[in-house]
């Protein structure tokens, strides 16, 4: 056997996939990314067919075939499935599928991640959506508005806020992986500048999720806090206000748009420049004009707002902000536009996909600019115009092009192509049924029928355009059906996709037909952004395994991280292999999430204690590894280190994004207090006391100092004074305690009741907040420790102590900003 196909087979093993009811413990990229597509269509097949119910409820008036209550647990559901467990999950699913092979890697950074955000998603969307079958569902909308869901019985606004909760934890965790992934592990020479277009896509959408999920979780934490304690954030009675809810969901509720149209512009950058046969027109324009939509997208929240009663001039800077969107939108638009007429267009089924998305998503983009316009607002607004307007801007904007990236990589997936016949007939009944069910709408909204409505008269003359209607949306639904039977028909007698079957650029079309488990056969050297077509001998360098990494003889799986900026190679990076641990973290933090929505609090206590453990077991064997040698020859006579620790390792990275989502989400309830503060005349109120200086200042102290042992302890570890630095970590312990402790003795020794007021609510909702970090805090600390103990923590092998000291960086600024808000904040009034 040569030395090529020993290594060849060598790869083969290392990379196999797990075989029988092992397939559900693999963790690869390629399998979990599909596994995430299918779960994907799965909701959004189910959400559709609530939709269709609901269609056929409003086809004609006085209509009983669904009672008030079913009816709004219909749209109510519609909504939360279409936005939370598609039109989102859909990003990560083909990230996750696409995005190794487009930047030259073997795999993402953290592919057990990748499989524990996969089973968190599923597990919490089988619950949520499970519960319409028990008249559980909930019924208050997709948006939850108090007083509604925090006043009506039942479970359905606790299976909302607590499902999704748990869901958003997968959106999270596979942004954290896509970001890091597009960071660190690009192929050498794949400059920032050489990045593909998605790349840049995911990475602004990564950023945006960090930024738009968390003040979601805030605002869930203090709407469950009032539903299963009555803390009062939301009771005008006792000086609560049901805006703040409305500020919290919506500053993730518009951007969350952009987080579903700007992926879905990702995958139009990487088809349409593959059928003009050029590279991308103006590239640089449409990075740019990516990052500029994501940054404005934060400023327009208020655009859901304009009829709640806030100052004009709130209404005017957020009205121009609305506008002001449009313009990097625009010159994406252009780009693509362009980038058809300078090349020379190959007809497929994808590039007419996209075409109708362009066409749907203009139109869906003019309404926008419509009802920016804060006085048309107050006319159409919660009128079937919006519901128009918002499913012009979702499905063309999404929809059709998911679609159009799902027959474009399908090849790359199966290896199969899907039939073209199948693809223009699921076309254009999508497109007429789709145009045909929410044209209409926009007739309907403006003659005054409103949203959510269950029935209506027959004198309104509503009832034509509702049945136009709903026969589009059952043509709509019968386009899509044919596009999914085209997906799942059997193709085992069919031949095999040619390789690169579309002459791209781009570098995910290297792979063989069928693909090889590993992947890339060995990772090349990068210098353009088309490197398909402006080297033609690559695919010979990456089969014949010139590349980089062409061999796996220590038996592991392994890709290369490399630099942010410049892609030079800086670590050898040992990935995760099949287990059942991500399955077994998903179930048992699903039950941490779950449970609480029927108070049984000893089976919450028991899952969360169960998913603790498989977290630290997972983390104690799979992570922080030290090898059997310093370095590795990765080929071209370049040796790369094995472990590296700090700025320059995945972890670190992964540490800080995460992070800074968190300390996302604990500024939005710090929003809350000073919310609070604006809407008050007298805060903290006439005759509640607030915590007094003294336990906040002791807090505070004790923060600062846990912070500085903390830090205290990684430097002396590094200098080689283990003994030192365990100590350190010992009283960091202790210090982390007794900060805790300090906190809650504030509003605890004063009296502060959460249940009589908004004000003492939000000050221990801020200090529960600050205490379960601090709690996780003093777990990390411990487990360095340990691992100091067993010598699996030295002073040349420290990520994990590298990676603590960052979260104690966030954790200590937010408690100590905690004890001077409530201690201090008082003292000013």
């Amino acid at each position: 056997m040569t030395d090529k196909a020993a290594e060849e087979k060598r790869l083969a093993r290392v990379w196999a996939r797990p075989r029988g009811w092992g397939y559900f413990s693999d963790v690869n990229n390629s399998v979990v990314g599909l596994w995430y597509i299918a779960a994907a269509f799965a909701f959004m097949l189910f959400g559709g067919a609530l939709a269709l119910i609901i269609r056929l409820q409003l086809a004609v008036p006085d209509n009983g075939l669904v009672s008030a209550e079913t009816y709004n647990q219909l749209f109510t559901l519609h909504g939360t499935v279409m936005m939370f467990l598609f039109a989102v999950p859909i990003f990560e699913a083909v990230a996750i599928l696409i995005l190794p092979a487009m930047l030259g890697a073997r795999d993402l950074p953290f592919p057990r991640l990748s499989a524990f955000g996969f089973w968190c998603f599923l597990i919490g969307g089988v619950f949520v959506c499970g519960s319409i079958f028990f008249n559980a569902a909930p019924d208050a909308g997709w948006f939850m508005y108090p007083p509604l869901s925090t006043e009506q019985s039942g479970i359905g606004a606790d299976i909302w806020l607590l499902g999704l909760s748990f869901i958003e934890v997968a959106s999270i965790a596979a942004a954290v992986e896509l970001i890091v992934g597009v960071l660190k592990c690009r192929a050498p020479g794949m400059h920032i500048n050489l990045t593909p277009p998605y790349g840049w896509y995911v990475l602004v959408v990564g950023a945006m999720i960090l930024f738009a999920f968390p003040p979601l979780i805030a605002g869930d934490f203090l709407f469950e806090l009032e539903r299963a304690f009555d803390w009062p954030f939301f009771d005008v009675t006792r000086g609560g206000d049901p805006l703040l809810w409305q500020h919290l969901f919506w500053i993730f509720g518009h951007p969350e748009v952009y987080i579903i149209f700007l992926p879905a512009i990702a995958l139009l950058a990487m088809i349409i420049p593959t059928f003009a046969q050029r590279p991308i027109a103006g590239y640089s324009w449409i990075v740019l004009s990516a990052i500029g939509t994501g940054f404005l997208s934060f400023g327009l929240w208020v655009h859901h707002m304009f009829t709640t009663g806030l100052p004009s001039i709130s209404l005017g800077f957020f009205s121009a902000a609305s506008e002001a969107v449009a313009i990097p939108t625009g010159i994406q638009l252009f780009v693509f536009i362009a980038t058809v007429m300078l090349g020379n267009v190959v007809r497929t089924v994808p590039m007419l996909f996209c075409l109708g998305a362009l066409a749907t998503f203009i139109v869906g983009g003019l309404t926008g600019v419509m009802i920016a316009v804060a006085p048309f607002d107050f006319q159409v607004h919660d009128t079937y115009f919006i519901v128009a307007h918002l499913h012009y801007t979702l499905i063309g904007g999404m929809l059709f092009p998911v679609m159009a990236g799902v027959r474009y990589y399908y090849p790359f997936a199966t290896g199969k192509l899907l039939s073209r016949k199948l693809g223009i007939w699921s076309f254009w009944l999508s497109f007429i049924g789709f145009n045909v069910a929410f044209l209409p709408m926009h007739l309907t909204g403006l003659l005054g029928m409103p949203r959510r409505v269950f029935t209506y008269g027959a004198e309104r003359g509503w009832d034509t355009l509702n049945m136009i209607s709903t026969i589009g949306a059952f043509v709509l639904a019968a386009g899509f059906l044919l596009f999914v039977w085209d997906c799942v028909r059997p193709k085992r007698g069919q031949a095999y996709a040619p390789r690169n079957v579309w002459n791209a650029g781009t570098l995910e079309w290297v792979g063989k037909v069928p693909a090889d488990d590993y992947g890339l056969r060995s990772i090349p050297q990068i210098n353009s952004r088309y490197p398909l077509w402006d080297d033609k001998d690559l695919l010979a360098t990456i089969d014949e395994g010139r590349g980089l990494l062409a061999h796996a003889r220590e038996g592991r799986r392994e890709t290369l991280v490399t630099s942010v900026l410049d892609a030079e190679p800086v670590q050898v990076l040992r990935v995760g292999t099949p287990t059942w641990l991500p399955m077994l973290a998903a179930i048992g933090l699903g039950g941490t999430f779950i449970f609480p929505v029927w108070k049984l609090w000893w089976l919450t206590l028991g899952s969360g204690l169960f998913f603790l453990a498989v977290l630290l077991y997972w983390l104690w064997t799979g992570t922080g590894e030290i090898p059997e040698k310093q370095s590795k020859d990765i080929g071209d006579g370049r040796r790369v280190p094995l472990y590296v620790a700090g700025p320059r390792s995945t972890g670190w990275w992964a540490m800080f994004i995460t992070m800074t989502g968190d300390l996302t989400a604990f500024l939005a309830v710090l929003f809350g207090y000073f919310f609070f503060w604006t809407i008050h005349t007298d805060f903290p109120p006439v005759g509640v006391d607030g915590p007094g200086w003294q336990w906040p200042l002791m807090a505070g102290g004790l923060t600062l100092a846990t912070w500085t042992v903390t830090l205290g302890a990684r430097f002396a570890n590094a200098a080689g004074q283990v003994v030192l630095s365990r100590i350190l970590l010992g009283a960091g312990l202790l210090g982390a305690a007794a900060s805790g402790l300090a906190l809650m003795a504030g509003p605890w020794t004063t009296g502060l009741d959460p249940t009589s007021h908004a004000y003492p609510a939000i000050v221990w909702g801020l200090v529960v907040w600050v205490v379960l970090h601090l709690m996780a805090g003093i777990i990390m600390q411990a487990y360095c420790l340990a691992r100091s103990v067993f010598n699996r923590l030295t002073p040349t092998h420290d990520a994990d102590l590298w990676n603590v000291t960052l979260y104690w960086h966030f954790t200590g600024f937010c408690a100590l900003l905690t004890a001077l808000v409530i201690g201090g904040f008082p003292l000013l009034q």
